[in-house]
């Protein structure tokens, strides 16, 4: 029997819609709404380049154009409806996942002893008791609380002090919590001061938690390879992987089926029939122009990306400038179901400074899109903190 065939516009927009970036995004941003939106997108990335905002403020801000900074902070340090921790990087979870993340503090420390013992500095497994001490007597703590009398490093995360080390290993390994930060730096606390009982106690067996995290990948992607599955969350590995989606095949829990690329090309994926099912209802998108975060989970794993829009990006941060082709920091930018281009702007001077726009090959830049970018620009002033937004000479480079 031949398997069901998506095609490119319908597994772009499908995608989408389970990234929450199809549909317009009515909703204040905060409070129970922005719970929703953390829920539904899975986990928002953290990190901590700010040339216009933070990543994670970016990608809420997408979808919620009222988002503020507040918004996640509060969620976190006053609420505890979102936790700290890695998927494939650092990234604000759902609290209700927390259990789910049990099988992954286990992994990590087992990782940690691993592999840790031979590229970090002596004498941070020797810290943990002082530690735990020190914030169990004094309160939350950073690593500029601790370690006073340890020699410094580069502040790289390959040179921590012994005590940032174990800050780090207790965090990872579930034994600390992060409960807030001071600027962008990282408060710790015992895990049980911070996470509400009903999740600290909570426990599955692993096989529940690798049925969990296949089954909510599969709900966020919309259609993925086993490997894809894997990768979304991090908890699985790729053998488990493989094995979940043999045995959901034959139990007709998910689907084989081909998805068109961009390139006309088909990859075979999994999907679910409920999810198939959606795609006949799925609205057109609208013309807004949406300028992305490098790290929005639309476009975090960018070998898909690149498969299923034709959009290659890198980062080019720790590229040489004189080797860059585009810029420093470029945002993705995205039109209906399309990356349109890519755009090099920054705060500067208490402007919005657009140096550079490129658009995709074959996107035409009339006077249209031209508005619409604008407009884009003058919704993200705010979020920016930006009252006039300046472009240079040569800005459109099309």
């Amino acid at each position: 029997m031949a398997r069901p065939l998506l095609t490119n516009r319908d597994a772009r927009r499908l995608f989408l819609d389970r990234h929450l970036l199809l549909r317009p995004g009515a909703g204040p941003g905060k409070g129970a709404d922005l719970e929703n939106v953390l829920s539904g997108l899975g986990f928002v990335q953290v990190d901590s380049v700010n040339t216009l905002a933070r990543a994670h403020d970016l990608i809420l801000w997408s979808r919620r154009g009222q988002y503020r900074p507040q918004g996640l902070e509060s969620l976190i340090a006053r609420h505890r409806a979102g936790f700290e921790h890695w998927t494939h990087d650092a990234a604000v979870i759902p609290m209700r996942f927390y259990p789910m993340w049990r099988l992954k503090f286990a992994r990590d420390e087992a990782h940690m002893q691993r592999r840790w013992p031979k590229w970090r500095r002596e004498g941070w497994d020797a810290e943990f008791d002082s530690v735990l001490r020190h914030i169990a007597d004094h309160g939350p703590a950073s690593s500029s609380d601790l370690g006073g009398d340890e020699p410094k490093g580069s502040g790289g995360w390959w040179d921590w002090h012994p005590s940032k080390t174990a800050l780090e290993y207790l965090w990872r390994s579930g034994r600390l919590a992060i409960c807030h930060r001071s600027g962008f730096r990282k408060v710790y606390d015992l895990a049980e001061r911070v996470i509400p009982a009903e999740h600290l106690n909570a426990r599955l067996d692993d096989a529940e938690i690798i049925d969990w995290a296949m089954t909510a990948a599969l709900e966020r992607l919309g259609f993925a390879t086993s490997g894809e599955l894997a990768g979304f969350f991090a908890i699985a590995s790729r053998d488990e992987a493989k094995l979940w989606c043999s045995e959901a095949l034959a139990a007709g829990r998910i689907v084989e089926i081909d998805v068109e690329m961009a390139d006309g090309s088909v990859r075979r994926s999994f999907s679910a029939p409920a999810l198939l099912d959606l795609v006949p209802a799925l609205p057109d998108p609208s013309s807004r122009i949406r300028l992305l975060s490098p790290f929005d989970p639309a476009l975090r794993d960018r070998a898909r990306a690149e498969r299923l829009f034709g959009f290659r990006y890198r980062i080019e941060i720790f590229v040489p400038a004189e080797r860059r082709q585009y810029g420093y920091y470029v945002f993705p930018v995205m039109q209906g179901d399309r990356l349109v281009g890519r755009v090099d702007t920054k705060r500067e001077d208490g402007a919005l400074a657009v140096r550079a726009f490129w658009p995709e090959p074959g996107v035409r830049m009339g006077q249209g899109r031209v508005t619409a970018l604008a407009a884009e620009f003058q919704r993200i002033a705010p979020l920016a903190g930006v009252d006039e937004i300046r472009h240079a000479p040569d800005w459109l480079r099309a």
